[in-house]
């Protein structure tokens, strides 16, 4: 399948939002470049995951990330990480799609840069599937085992966020052995805690951000990335002590 390929110019702009509307893109040659991408099939799944029930967000997760990796995977990496390609695929190819699973893009242009051709950085959902997809194919071969891992991201997402934010930490083993000792130690609903009788630190302070912000604090001294999962328990238990006073116990587990 041949996906034409936008040229810059469509971010922001009025003109492009109407034309998605009224369904006018793909009949505006000044919309795309000479550029293409081929893929072999383009199976739908959630593109954002903003909205709904921790449970109901977490089964979107689950059905973006197996859909990535069945398909999306297997196109070269400069093609499913290219922010164009996306965007292209989105507002060409998935229009109707889009309106009818998130019919807030016809209230604003705001709403249609959140969904549709948002930044492909670490705050857009693609994004965050394409990675975590990406890590846990390198990494993992069994399916069930694959699942949980997805599953693992989709319950943590918050400290999830903060490691793909980090240059530093978007790392597969880094990755893999955090959610293995957040599931070892059973500390989801910790890590999502909020921090309270901190007047030092800012007002909606969870304590798994703390303890990313601590790994990046020691680094390079810490070289966290590239340490074996028991070693970097080790520190995971210390700067989770800064935050959360049940330390003592998980230390025994």
């Amino acid at each position: 399948m041949e996906i034409r390929l936008l040229k810059k110019g469509y971010k922001n702009n009025d003109q492009f939002y109407k034309d998605f509307l009224d369904d006018q893109i793909k009949n505006n040659e000044d919309y795309f470049s000479v550029e293409v991408a081929f893929i072999d099939s383009d199976p739908d799944f959630p593109v954002y995951i903003a909205h709904g029930s921790e449970s109901e967000k977490t089964e979107m997760f689950l059905q973006a990330f197996e859909v990535i990796s069945d398909s999306y995977l297997h196109t070269p990496r400069e093609v499913h990480f290219d922010e164009v390609f996306w965007h292209s695929l989105l507002a060409v190819y998935k229009r109707d799609f889009l309106l009818e699973q998130y019919p807030q893009i016809k209230e604003g242009i705001n709403n249609f840069n959140n969904v549709v051709i948002k930044d492909f950085d670490w705050e857009n959902y693609i994004y965050k599937c394409i990675i975590g997809a990406q890590y846990i194919n390198d990494n993992v071969i069994e399916p069930n085992k694959r699942s949980r891992y997805y599953k693992l991201i989709a319950e943590n997402l918050d400290v999830y966020n903060y490691i793909i934010k980090y240059e530093i930490f978007r790392n597969d083993k880094f990755l893999l052995n955090i959610l293995d000792i957040i599931d070892e130690l059973n500390l989801s609903k910790v890590m999502k805690a909020k921090i309270t009788g901190r007047d030092d630190l800012g007002k909606d302070e969870r304590v798994g951000r703390r303890v990313i912000f601590e790994f990046n604090k020691s680094y390079p001294i810490v070289m966290s990335p590239m340490l074996e999962k028991d070693d970097l328990k080790e520190y995971f238990l210390k700067y989770l002590s800064y935050y959360y006073k049940g330390t003592e116990q998980l230390t025994l587990i």
